[in-house]
């Protein structure tokens, strides 16, 4: 027995004697066609276990009613909360998401692409990898006339548009915050440069110091990525130095956490030994301790706007202007970098 996916219109249309357009339209819902066959042929497509052939509807279509989307993570709670909002929205818009995860590695992103493209995707949502640096494929998105939205990681590509978070005003509050506690030995656990978020979050560490007049220590300032293993990397290096700092900025919540295992390893307690603040919130905060205070990305509003761009531009592909929207954000205290955890 042939699997339900190779049934096709013309099958249901044998089935029922009538035409291949009849079944078509009754299952689009045009008025032409009456309720009583229009039910039928719904009927008949459910007993038959009928599924529409997207890609070949892409193929005659001028719009295939979904978006790409290029992430670099989905295990960690930033990108899985921005992908329910992605979705919702689309949902809520009559678009499907496909959906693929680069796992931080620029060749496989440019292959997603390539593949999105090929599916005749209406539009893209990209969230670079750590390791992005070459435009090529995106010149070559926005070359086909495809809507491209870059989110959290972005490039500055002509045509596109882009939706952030205040980086750099985020990172200012955070480092206000600590030195307003009394700290001043201060280093941060920042990321990559080349990465909008990485530099963003470091000009606004560096704002906040310079406006408090702590210098910067450069050995206290480690470049090394955005996930746990980065965490654990820099503060083992810091603890190795011989000359510990009093805090830790981690540039994201994944940082954070390889922080907390090192501490944890190395025989100590935060905020005791150290006290930290990261870039980024989770929902697995209620199961560390000390509780992690941060500065909160809107992973709701990020993947709301994302999605709402990329409508925009491809139903008024003509007409509407690329935009740079940035979102604010807001420091939530808890047990840790907080008066409770300051020390003596």
């Amino acid at each position: 027995m042939g699997r339900s996916s190779h049934i096709t219109l013309d099958d249901i249309a044998k089935r029922l004697n009538v035409s291949k357009v009849t079944v078509s339209k009754a299952l689009r819902g045009h008025p032409d066609i009456s309720k009583e066959t229009t039910q039928l042929v719904k009927k008949t497509v459910q007993e038959m276990g009928y599924t529409p052939n997207y890609m070949a509807r892409n193929l005659s279509s001028q719009h295939s009613n979904t978006i790409g989307v290029v992430i670099p993570k989905i295990a960690h709670f930033f990108f899985s909360s921005l992908i329910e909002s992605i979705y919702d929205t689309a949902f809520h818009n009559n678009y499907e998401i496909i959906l693929t995860v680069s796992q931080e590695n620029s060749e496989r992103e440019i292959k997603h692409i390539e593949s999105l493209l090929a599916m005749r995707v209406d539009g893209l949502i990209v969230s670079i990898t750590q390791q992005t640096r070459d435009h090529t494929i995106f010149e070559r998105v926005k070359k086909q006339g495809i809507p491209l939205t870059f989110v959290d990681r972005v490039f500055d590509i002509p045509g596109s548009s882009t939706i952030t978070v205040d980086d750099r005003g985020g990172s200012f509050m955070a480092i206000e915050h600590a030195i307003n506690l009394g700290y001043k030995k201060i280093a941060h656990l920042a990321g990559y440069p080349e990465i909008n978020i990485g530099l963003r979050r470091y000009q606004g560490f560096e704002d906040a110091m310079k406006l408090h007049g702590i210098p910067v220590n450069p050995d206290w300032v480690i470049y090394g990525g955005f996930g746990e293993e980065a965490g654990y990397r820099g503060f083992m290096r810091l603890l190795n130095s011989g000359n510990m700092p009093e805090f830790i900025f981690a540039v994201t919540y994944p940082v954070a956490l390889g922080v907390y295992a090192a501490v944890e390893e190395a025989g100590l307690k935060i905020p005791d030994d150290v006290d930290i603040m990261c870039f980024g919130n989770s929902d697995v905060n209620r199961f560390i301790s000390p509780s992690l205070s941060c500065v909160n990305q809107p992973t709701d509003k990020l993947g709301k706007t994302a999605v709402e761009l990329t409508l925009d531009q491809i139903r008024n592909i003509d007409m509407v202007e690329p935009q740079h929207i940035e979102i604010p954000t807001e420091l939530i205290l808890r047990e840790t970098c907080s008066v409770i955890s300051r020390r003596a």
